[in-house]
């Protein structure tokens, strides 16, 4: 380090690494300053641009030459974790070309910073039955680094969201400990906000028609499973009316239909969520039960033509050979076999998926459906705002998104925990600080 922090933000998304960063220093009163940004998405371009008062940022780092990055002491990177291919090598595992990481083992090959951060899913630990996080960490050994990882959870730094994440960090110096003492535990109702509009959709007046506020505190809508905590679309007849024994039948199928017996007797691959045969249906749910006494249609059909069901063929996974010789897998109908009957929507169809618990903590909060997260306000419902959001990933009140909510929670669905980067980041300048006691911390120039 010179007299500041210089860093180098990598696939910098909102800028979370950065913002953490730029928090340990703060506490520490040391300054910092970005000498090279590098993010592809547009509207993340904009929005770290707007917040950090950066006007170069770069795009893909693939197309970077090294010269072109300054010297700097640390690099970020919540790096996007793509399979190590095999193909056309007999390096195997043993070879990251090809991959973003690359990217990273280039830059730090021949920079030499002082440290590292790098962020990515939990996944990484177990990808490839381990092959992958070990390539990973061989790599980064090699270039001269002491190197340790950890999966830390969100919820043990005082932000209420189930989000683990691996960590992994080097310096030159000194093995940086990730072991850290968990924080009191915060609730979501410290970070809601209060008297925003609420919905008023067919969807949510159903749900407040049929249960009291206190009983949606974390249901989830969907069809896909069965459970005390499941709302179902039969449970508030968005299709239409459904008689208590069609409820009966659906939640039995719901469970039924998963059971891997059902493959094996259709002599077809397992997948969850089989139709099932009327004759298969029989043998667990009460015939007595299976017509309606005041109408000739079998229940069954009769929840087919108001859409809570389908009457299809079974689904077999079948593989074919491309014509450059790759395997092609598939789910095809068998048409050779009997049709059943499927629940026929899944957690996504509905406007919501869940509605969050105030006295709980948030579920890991992906991209694909933050914008169907839902609260209680006052006596209504509403969608899950950007503040709560960004305040849900531990970004300062200051920090804005002044993008279209779908867009804003496809940024923070992938972004960072701001606080957990903030902690070890102030680890590795301790590290380097007793590297260098005597250097000057004061202020970077200009």
């Amino acid at each position: 380090m010179t007299d500041c922090v210089r860093f180098i933000d990598l696939f910098a998304g909102l800028g979370g690494m950065r913002q953490g960063l730029e928090d340990a220093c703060q506490k520490m009163r040391i300054s910092a300053k970005c000498v090279f940004t590098s993010e592809i998405k547009e509207y993340a371009i904009a929005t770290y641009q707007e917040n950090f008062l950066e006007n170069k940022i770069h795009g893909d780092i693939s197309q970077v030459a090294t010269s072109e990055i300054p010297e700097f002491d640390i690099l970020l990177a919540g790096f996007p974790c793509q399979p190590f291919s095999t193909a056309g090598t007999r390096q195997g595992f043993l070879d990251t070309r090809g991959t973003l990481f690359f990217e990273i083992e280039r830059i730090l090959e021949a920079k030499q910073p002082f440290g590292f951060l790098l962020e990515n899913v939990e996944g990484l630990v177990q990808h490839d039955r381990g092959k992958t996080l070990a390539t990973i960490l061989s790599k980064l050994k090699q270039l001269d680094y002491h190197v340790t990882w950890k999966v830390l959870n969100a919820k043990n730094f005082g932000i209420p969201q189930d989000r683990k994440r691996i960590y992994i960090v080097g310096n030159k110096n000194h093995p940086i400990s990730l072991e850290f003492t968990s924080q009191k535990q915060v609730l979501l109702k410290t970070i809601f906000e209060t008297e925003k509009p609420i919905l008023k959709t067919d969807l949510t007046q159903r749900l407040l028609a049929h249960y009291s506020i206190e009983k949606l505190y974390g249901k989830a809508i969907k069809d896909k499973r069965g459970g005390n905590d499941n709302i179902h679309s039969w449970d508030l007849e968005l299709k239409g009316q459904v008689s208590k024994p069609q409820k009966e039948l659906l939640n039995q199928l719901l469970k039924e239909r998963r059971r891997k017996i059902w493959a094996e007797k259709k002599g077809i691959k397992w997948m969850d969520g089989m139709p099932l045969t009327l004759e298969e249906i029989l043998t667990f749910y009460n015939p007595n039960n299976l017509f309606q006494s005041n109408d000739p249609k079998l229940m069954l059909d009769d929840l087919v033509d108001k859409g809570y069901l389908k009457f299809e063929y079974p689904k077999d996974l079948v593989e074919t050979i491309s014509s450059n010789g790759k395997v092609i897998r598939k789910r095809q109908y068998r048409k050779d076999l009997p049709k059943g009957y499927n629940i026929i929507v899944g957690k996504l169809s509905f406007e919501i998926s869940k509605i969050l618990d105030p006295n709980r903590i948030a579920p890991t909060l992906v991209a694909t459906d933050m914008n169907k997260l839902a609260v209680v306000d006052g006596n209504g419902i509403r969608k899950l705002t950007i503040r709560e959001g960004l305040r849900l990933f531990g970004f300062p009140e200051d920090y804005q998104i002044n993008l279209p909510v779908t867009k804003a929670f496809d940024l923070l669905g992938n972004t960072v925990v701001v606080p957990v980067i903030e902690e070890i980041i102030e680890r590795i300048i301790i590290q380097k600080l007793i590297t260098t006691p005597n250097q000057s911390y004061n202020l970077c120039p200009v």
